[in-house]
């Protein structure tokens, strides 16, 4: 218990804790595109993988609690660290001495805290039905869960589709600075190789915010309508 306690409690344990927790919501966001741009390969393919993942509610709803154990250990870690660098330094700098940080470094709690706003959002959404509840009804052939027709339907609202582009432009920032932390953390960044972590963090995080963004922009643009 003491070693536990001395980890949440040390500046370096709580980086090992945020490095090991982005790592493993990181690896999430890897799933969870692939299995959305499954859209572009029609209804069945879409439905059918929901139908497998709903097969297994223990598996699936132990999944989503511990996403969102993942997301609040994340946060309250960023946010001590962030606490402890203010209290360090109460009273701001005359000059600025990092003038070359990045608007993703400087907002990574606040984006962080508003992607799991995003993702409590998207759950109310298409999971438990509270924001849209019509969609919930919908049924394919088969008798599965219309997942494709609920994304349309609810991509097709321009107000829904431009929160998610929002949402997925933060989690871009948030990425973007995150990965390269990540590698920083570990003790891998270094003036050997910095530029190529940070050119990799980059085109990561555009991939992931193209590949999520293709989705509302595609439904709003007409498809699957």
């Amino acid at each position: 218990m003491n070693i536990v306690t001395s980890v949440f409690q040390s500046s370096v344990g709580k980086k090992f804790i945020l490095a090991i927790t982005g790592t493993l919501l990181f690896g999430f966001v890897i799933v969870h595109l692939l299995g959305n741009l499954q859209i572009f390969l029609g209804p069945e393919a879409l439905n059918s993988y929901a139908a497998l993942l709903k097969a297994n509610p223990l598996l699936l709803w132990g999944a989503r609690l511990g996403l969102l154990t993942l997301f609040l250990l994340h946060i309250t870690t960023a946010t001590s660290i962030s606490l402890e660098n203010w209290a360090a330094r109460p009273t701001p700098y005359a000059v600025n001495i990092h003038p070359y940080t990045t608007v993703a470094s400087r907002t990574m709690v606040i984006s962080a805290g508003m992607v799991f706003a995003f993702v409590i959002y998207h759950l109310l959404q298409f999971t438990v039905g509270v924001t849209h509840p019509e969609i919930m009804r919908f049924q394919d052939a088969k008798g599965h869960l219309d997942v494709y027709r609920m994304v349309v339907a609810g991509f097709s609202h321009p107000l829904v589709a431009a929160f998610y582009i929002l949402a997925m432009t933060l989690l871009y920032l948030h990425l973007r600075h995150g990965l390269a932390s990540l590698f920083q953390t570990l003790g891998l960044k270094n003036k050997h190789y910095g530029g190529l972590i940070e050119g990799f963090a980059q085109v990561t995080a555009l991939v992931i915010l193209a590949g999520y963004c293709s989705i509302p922009i595609a439904v709003l643009l007409g498809f699957g309508r």
